[in-house]
């Protein structure tokens, strides 16, 4: 029998204007138990909102994690993205890929700010993707380094042009990653070809801890598939929360 504290949660729909954008974007944002907004919160902002929620499982997992561990309660943001247009805005190379990180850093953090008591310190904003989504977690980081300094990888696609933009840094000493890749991750197919995701980020890895980056990496037997990455998410909640 599912216990529905855990299944009993508050997720609110917003819609945010964008002068960046070709329009308005969707996004869910998950209170916490025993949310008041006399107090205030981390928040952890999720590229693929839906997925996040919807197979990763995030709320029911942090709802679990602060009733049954203590865990500190975080505000969660899921940003929807249209599928059909997504590596236009998640991939360096894509179309809309700057645009998309200008709304996050110019448009979505203030609105969210704006609208609920979420901590304004980098050290209490936590961005997280899957795949193509912690790819551009990490480059919205490098851009904006007085918003967010802590990402969550789940699997990031860190191909060659995000490997560039690493090899650019100099000292990344103020950056924190919990990286995740599964062992079964060296042949992904994707919209642009076939990538060994495993090697990928064992090189992602050499180049941020060169520069003093602060990691915690993580591999273990696992494809490219949300069946993976949910029964990991707990972990990452705590490395952040907890």
């Amino acid at each position: 029998m599912v216990d529905t504290r855990y299944t009993k949660r508050t997720i609110v729909k917003e819609q945010i204007a964008s002068s960046l954008l070709p329009k308005p974007r969707e996004v869910k944002v998950y209170l916490p138990p025993g949310y008041n907004e006399l107090l205030s919160y981390p928040v952890l902002y999720a590229q693929d909102g839906d997925d996040f929620f919807n197979f990763g499982r995030a709320a029911t997992w942090m709802t679990q994690l602060v009733l049954e561990e203590g865990l500190e309660p975080a505000i969660i943001v899921g940003v929807d993205v249209d599928k059909s247009v997504r590596s236009e805005e998640y991939a360096p190379e894509g179309s809309q890929f700057e645009a998309y990180c200008r709304f996050f850093a110019e448009e979505l953090v203030p609105y969210v700010e704006s609208r609920y008591p979420v901590r304004r310190d980098r050290q209490e904003r936590v961005i997280a993707g899957d795949s193509l989504g912690g790819t551009v977690s990490l480059h919205i980081a490098l851009e904006y380094p007085e918003l967010f300094n802590r990402v969550l990888s789940l699997s990031g696609a860190f191909l060659e042009k995000t490997r560039e933009r690493i090899a650019a840094e100099g000292d990344l000493s103020w950056l924190e990653l919990y990286m995740l890749i599964g062992l079964e991750e060296t042949e992904v197919s994707t919209s642009r070809g076939t990538f060994d995701f495993l090697t990928a980020n064992r090189q992602t890895r050499e180049l941020l801890e060169a520069r003093g980056a602060h990691l915690f990496y993580e591999e273990k037997e696992g494809k490219h598939l949300w069946g993976f990455w949910q029964k990991e998410l707990p972990n990452a909640l705590r490395f952040f929360f907890g």
